[in-house]
């Protein structure tokens, strides 16, 4: 995974939107972003992975692919929704198993985005009540595990005064230490 610093440049969202500076991964952990980068394994076995659901309590996976393709007439809009700045109640993990794309995540206290560009083998955990948004990228195949503790939670809640006072969102907050 590579992290960088969004661009904040009007333009397609799938593009890099590099602004040149790189995060390091003190600055991710400090926000309650994990990464691990484990190879997709060629026999289709998951060891590494499944250490990690273990640790972590993750006792439920699927996998999704998302292509203009498959999604056909609904591709834009799903794209579009993606976008939104959102959180979720449950943590958002991903391993990804082929093609790339982007999650971008807000950085505090000065609500800049950042960029993690992931590609195959990349898994990354975002904790319950960041805001955050994902988007492919020009390839615009993507290919993910997603590891879950219980049943799946999809509801987004998009960024906006209900979501500032989430009591997830303000757990959120004082996981890291923002008052």
């Amino acid at each position: 995974m590579r992290a960088y610093y969004f661009d904040g440049l009007p333009g397609d969202q799938r593009l890099l939107h590099d602004s040149g500076n790189l995060v390091q991964p003190e600055v991710l952990k400090s926000i309650g972003v994990l990464h691990w980068h484990i190879p997709v394994p060629a026999d289709g076995q998951y060891d590494a992975v499944d250490a990690v659901a273990k640790e972590r309590g993750y006792k439920n996976r699927d996998v999704i692919t998302i292509t203009k393709e498959g999604l056909g007439d609904l591709y834009e809009s799903k794209l579009k929704s993606f976008y939104e700045e959102h959180m979720h109640e449950d943590e958002e993990i991903r391993y990804i198993l082929e093609g790339s794309g982007f999650f971008d995540v807000r950085e505090h206290p000065n609500d800049s985005w950042i960029r993690c560009q992931l590609d195959a083998g990349d898994l990354m955990v975002l904790p319950a009540g960041i805001y955050h948004r994902f988007t492919l990228d020009e390839k615009n195949i993507i290919k993910a595990m997603r590891l879950f503790k219980d049943e799946p939670k999809w509801t987004p809640h998009n960024r906006g005064e209900a979501t500032d006072t989430n009591s997830y969102r303000l757990d959120y907050l004082k996981s890291i230490a923002v008052n």
